[in-house]
Formats: structure tokens, sequence, C-alpha cells
């Protein structure tokens, strides 16, 4: 029988209310992988606060965000299996799962072998690793495996940040983004910021590989873009709870570049395959804001990802090699 290929993103609630919000969020933030505090001391704050004030801020940010159809990202995950199925025909069969929230990636893995299919390439739509995103799906692969007495035959994708394809996605959007809205002036302060998902700054220093990975991403678009670090800057977004993450903050660069100046920003979130709350209010929204608030005149989101010929390719390029032969 062919191969399947199983594409992983990070979840969403069913419904942008605080009662579908709670469990979402329960079942992301009890990952020892993302909050990586003992559970004896972690689970009294995450039941006691937590989940008792967050849920509904998080709904109303999603309510802000959320299509007719349905969530965003899920929204733009069953494009991309839906492009993907196209792509690779009678090669593999597609299917989609969620790290979070439903469908679960051991619920996929089940149906999957009820179906009869026995090699399974596990795609997590990450372009950089991280022990919190990556690592955490092959975790949950790795715990259904344990529990099978009859096992599939599992081959995984790790990260891809300086792939070809998602170089070329980047930069064509990038490009396409400036001859529909001009050339940002560098010469005159202008900036392209390329903002990441943050991680904490012990799990850095843990031995992560997160950051080097954002940074070579970041070199190759200077690169091919003709921009140096000044002109181009890498920052970390999504900050949550009191402890150090990664710097520079992408919200604390805007406001910072508004105050002293800066007429335009351009940003882009090379790490966010499918627009989601962190691009879509996080950043098009609460950073826009924040830019203009403090005397910025130019903000422009650039889309690169969704169901993009640019994001296909990349998730076609991840695929095609890892399947050959199979």
């Amino acid at each position: 029988m062919k191969p399947a290929v199983l594409i992983v993103n990070l979840g969403t609630p069913e419904a942008p209310t605080a009662k579908k919000v709670r469990p979402y969020l329960r079942e992301f933030l009890s990952d020892r992988r993302v909050v990586e505090m003992h559970p004896a001391v972690w689970r009294p704050i995450l039941d006691g606060i937590i989940l008792r004030v967050r849920p509904k801020a998080s709904a109303e940010k999603y309510a802000s965000i959320w299509y007719p159809e349905g969530s965003p990202l899920m929204h733009w995950t069953v494009r991309q299996r839906d492009a993907l199925i196209e792509r690779l025909g009678d090669s593999a069969e597609v299917r989609l799962a969620m790290r979070y929230g439903k469908p679960s990636v051991q619920s996929e893995l089940s149906r999957l072998h009820a179906d009869g299919y026995r090699k399974v390439l596990v795609v997590p739509l990450y372009p950089q690793y991280a022990a919190s995103s990556a690592g955490t799906v092959v975790d949950e692969v790795a715990r259904w495996i344990l529990d099978a007495r009859d096992q599939l035959e599992i081959r995984t994708v790790r990260s891809f940040p300086e792939a070809p394809a998602y170089i070329d996605a980047l930069v064509g959007a990038i490009e396409s983004s400036w001859q529909e809205n001009g050339r940002p002036d560098f010469a005159g302060g202008d900036k392209l910021i390329t903002s990441f998902h943050g991680i904490p700054k012990a799990m850095h220093e843990g031995g992560d590989p997160y950051r080097y990975e954002c940074e070579a991403t970041a070199d190759l678009l200077r690169k091919r873009l003709g921009l140096d670090e000044g002109q181009l800057v890498v920052t970390f977004q999504s900050v949550f709870g009191p402890s150090e993450w990664l710097k520079p903050a992408t919200i604390d660069m805007v406001e910072e570049l508004g105050k002293g100046g800066t007429r335009r920003v351009d940003v882009i979130c090379p790490g966010f395959m499918a627009d989601c709350l962190e691009t879509l209010e996080e950043i098009n929204i609460l950073n826009r804001e924040t830019f203009t608030g403090a005397g910025g005149q130019e903000f422009h989101y650039i889309p690169w990802a969704n169901d993009s010929e640019g994001c296909i390719n990349t998730i076609e390029e991840q695929v095609a090699g890892r399947i050959a032969g199979w």
C-alpha cells in the first residue's frame, strides 16, 4: 500500500468562546515541553489562576480574527492538505492533525492504521525546530507507538530553516509586497522585521537550537534580498508568563522604532505556515496599533504561507524526498 503523509499544526479551539478555549489551553499548557515547570508547582497556577482568567481574554482575541467558516489556522491547514493531495496524486494518502485539540495526532495515526496504512511520514508544520513545537509532535507520535502492538513504520521531518523552496517562498512574498506597496527606504531607516514565535531563554540556554535556526533563515533572506543586519532584524513574539524569553520582543521593537522616528516597518512571520491568532491578531492588529501609536506611519504585514504556491511548494519539497522509494 502507498505511504501516508500526516501534516501537523499546533491546534486551535473549536470556537472563539471561553468554554471552547479553556480545554484547548489546558491541553496546550499542560505539555511539559511547553511549560517545563514541575506539575506540582505549575498545575495549581494553571488551574487556579490561568484557566480562570485567560480563556475569556483569549476568546475575545480569537473572535476578532475568526473566519465565517471557522478557525483561520484550521481553514488554512485544510487548504494545505487539499493542495498537497492534488500535488501528490496517487503517490501518497494525505491527512492532517493538530497537536492540541482536534483531530489529534493519536486519533489520526489510529485511523491511518485502521485504514491499512503502515508507512507514515509525519510533517510538523514548523520550519524551525524547537522542543516545544516540532519536538512535542514527535513526542505524541512516540506515545502512540509505545501503546501500539502492530506499530507503524514512521518517518518524521525535523525542521527546514534553510530549505530552498521555503526561502524562495519567503523572498517571493516579500518582493510581491514591495511591488504592491513600494520598496522600504532602508537608507532612511525603514525596517524589515522577521518575527518568530519566542521560547523562554532558559530553553535556549538548555540547548534548544531554535534561535540558531531562526537566525539561519534570516541570514539567507538577507543574502537574497541584499540587506544587512540593521535592515532585516530578527525578533520574537508571543511572550507568555513571568520568565525571561528570547529578545528582542517584536512588540518592544516596533514601539521603540515608532518612538525613534522610523517611518515604516514591514513584518513577515517565517515560522508560521498558516495565519492564526499570532499573525492576524498579535502582529497585524496589536503590533500595528503599537507601531502607529508610537509615531510610526506605515505598517505592512506580509503574509507568505497558507495555500500560496510557495507554501505548498515548501511542504511538497519536504514530503517528496522522504516518501521516495517507500
